[in-house]
C-alpha cells in the first residue's frame, strides 16, 4: 500500500512538473511520438484528456495495433474525428493489405488534406500486393513533403497541382509508365528535393527529370535491366547531386548551377558520364571502380577547389592523379579508406607519377587529409611521400592511421619507421604542418612528429 502511494506521488510530481511547461512546447513534445502513445496520456487527468487532440501530428502503424479490439481503420477514423488540430503537421501511415482497404487509405488522406496537411508519408509493406497512388492524392496545395514507400504504385495520367511541395522522397516504388513520372514531377513545381530509391524494377524506360525549381537530387538505383536506359535530367537551379550504384547505359545531365556531387559507382561506363556530366562543381566526392576509364579526356575541372577520394577500389590512385592534372584550382584533397580488409585487386598495381606536376600542387593545394592511411601499403606511401614533395603551398598535411590491436603490438614499431620516412620527406612547401592521429598516441614519443589523439 506504502508503494502504490508512493507511484501515485510520483506520478503526480511528473504530471505538476510537466504542466509547468508552455502549452506549446508540451503539443511539441508529444508531436514527437506515435498517435497510439499520445492519445494513452489521456488517462492521466482531465487536464490530459483532450490535450492528445491538439497535436499537429498523426501517426499510425498498423503493426502498433495487432492486439487491440477495434479494427485498424475504425480506430485511424476515431482519431481524424476526434482530432482538433486546425492545421496537420504531418500524417504518416504503414499499412499492410491485411487490415486496410485502398478507400480507407484514400479517405484518411483527403481529411487530412482538408487540415492543410504538410506532411505526407505513406508506407505500404505487404510484399506481393500492390497500393496506387492516383492523380486525385495529387491535389493538395498545402503539402510541403511527400514520401511513398515500397509497394506503392504511381498512376498519375495528367498533372495535378500541389504548388507547395518542397520535397519528394521516392523509396522503391513504381510507376504505371514513364508518363506517371513526368506528370508527378509537373505537379511539383516548386519542387526543391527529390530522392529516388529504385531496384530491379523496369517499369519507367527513361527517367525523364525535369524541374526547373530543383536544387537537390540523390538518386539510387540499381536496375540493369534491358528495358531501362538511364536518366535525362534538366535541372537548371540544381546545386547538390547524389549518385549510387548507377549501373544503366545512359545519363544525361543539364544543371549549369551545380555546385556539389557525389558520385558512387561501379559500372565504368556510367561512371566515365557523370564525370563528364559535373565538371562545373566547386565540391566533388568520388568513390569508383575505375580499371579502364581514362575519361573525363580533354574536360578540365576549372571550378573544383575540394576534392574527396576513397581509396577502397582497385587502382584508385590513376584516378587521383587524373583529377589533380585537371583540376587546377584545388585547394582542399581527403583521402578515406573505407576497407575493412585487404583488397586483392590492389595486389601488383603501381603508382606512377605524373610526367608533369600538376597545377594544382605547384600553386593552389592548401590541405591534404588522409583518413585510414594505410601505412603497409607501398602505392599508398609513395601517393603520400608525392604529394608532400611537390605541394607548394601546402599549409596542413593530416594523416590518421587505424587501430592495432593489442595482440598486434609488434606491428607498432614497423608503423612508427613509416611515419617517421614521412616525417622525414623533404617538402615543397616550408611552412607545411604535418599532423599524424593513432588511438593510442602514447606509443609514439619521438618529439620530430606532431601527435593528437584521433
Amino acid at each position: 500500500m506504502e508503494q502504490e502511494k508512493r507511484l501515485r506521488r510520483n506520478r503526480g510530481d511528473d504530471e505538476d512538473m510537466m504542466n509547468l511547461l508552455p502549452e506549446a512546447l508540451i503539443l511539441k513534445i508529444l508531436s514527437l511520438l506515435p498517435t497510439k502513445l499520445v492519445t494513452a496520456t489521456s488517462v492521466l487527468s482531465k487536464q490530459w484528456r483532450s490535450r492528445w487532440k491538439s497535436v499537429p501530428n498523426l501517426e499510425f502503424d498498423t503493426e502498433d495495433y495487432e492486439s487491440e479490439h477495434l479494427s485498424f481503420s475504425d480506430i485511424v477514423c476515431k482519431s481524424f474525428f476526434s482530432h482538433e488540430a486546425p492545421v496537420l503537421e504531418s500524417f504518416r501511415l504503414r499499412f499492410g493489405s491485411d487490415n486496410v482497404a485502398p478507400v480507407d487509405v484514400g479517405f484518411w488522406v483527403g481529411t487530412a488534406f482538408s487540415r492543410h496537411l504538410r506532411v505526407l508519408v505513406l508506407d505500404f509493406f505487404t510484399m506481393h500486393e500492390i497500393f496506387t497512388f492516383p492523380s486525385s492524392l495529387c491535389t493538395c496545395t498545402t503539402l510541403e513533403s511527400l514520401k511513398l514507400v515500397l509497394f506503392i504504385v504511381v498512376d498519375i495520367p495528367s498533372p495535378g497541382l500541389m504548388k507547395s511541395l518542397r520535397t519528394l522522397h521516392l523509396e522503391f516504388v513504381d510507376f504505371k509508365d514513364d508518363a506517371s513520372f513526368r506528370n508527378l514531377l509537373s505537379s511539383c513545381p516548386s519542387l526543391e528535393q527529390l530522392d529516388v530509391y529504385r531496384s530491379d524494377s523496369c517499369d519507367v524506360g527513361t527517367f525523364n527529370v525535369e524541374s526547373p525549381s530543383l536544387q537537390r537530387l540523390t538518386i539510387h538505383d540499381t536496375n540493369d535491366g534491358p528495358e531501362f536506359w538511364g536518366y535525362l535530367i534538366n535541372a537548371p537551379c540544381l546545386k547538390y547531386l547524389q549518385i549510387e550504384d548507377l549501373r544503366c547505359p545512359g545519363f544525361s545531365l543539364n544543371a549549369p548551377k551545380l555546385v556539389e556531387a557525389s558520385i558512387a559507382n561501379d559500372t565504368s561506363v556510367t561512371s566515365e558520364k557523370l564525370l563528364g556530366s559535373v565538371t562545373s562543381v566547386r565540391r566533388l566526392l568520388l568513390d569508383l571502380s575505375l580499371f579502364k576509364i581514362t575519361y573525363p579526356s580533354g574536360s578540365i575541372f576549372y571550378q573544383l577547389v575540394s576534392l574527396e577520394m576513397y581509396t577502397r577500389k582497385a587502382e584508385w590512385w590513376n584516378l587521383l592523379k587524373r583529377m589533380l592534372e585537371i583540376s587546377p584550382k584545388l585547394r582542399f584533397l581527403k583521402l578515406t579508406d573505407k576497407r575493412n580488409f585487404l583488397n586483392d585487386d590492389l595486389v601488383g598495381c603501381k603508382w606512377n607519377e605524373p610526367k608533369y606536376i600538376p597545377e594544382c600542387l605547384l600553386s593552389q593545394l592548401e590541405t591534404f587529409v588522409w583518413r585510414k592511411f594505410d601505412w603497409r601499403r607501398e602505392e599508398e606511401k609513395e601517393v603520400a611521400t608525392y604529394i608532400l614533395k611537390n605541394a607548394r603551398r601546402l599549409k596542413q598535411a593530416t594523416f590518421s592511421t587505424k587501430t592495432i590491436k593489442s595482440k598486434e603490438l609488434n606491428k607498432l614499431t614497423e608503423r612508427r619507421k613509416v611515419l617517421k620516412e614521412l616525417d622525414g620527406v623533404v617538402r615543397a612547401s616550408n611552412s607545411c604542418h604535418l599532423v599524424f592521429k593513432f588511438d593510442s598516441p602514447s606509443y609514439l614519443s619521438d618529439s620530430s612528429l606532431h601527435i593528437e589523439p584521433f
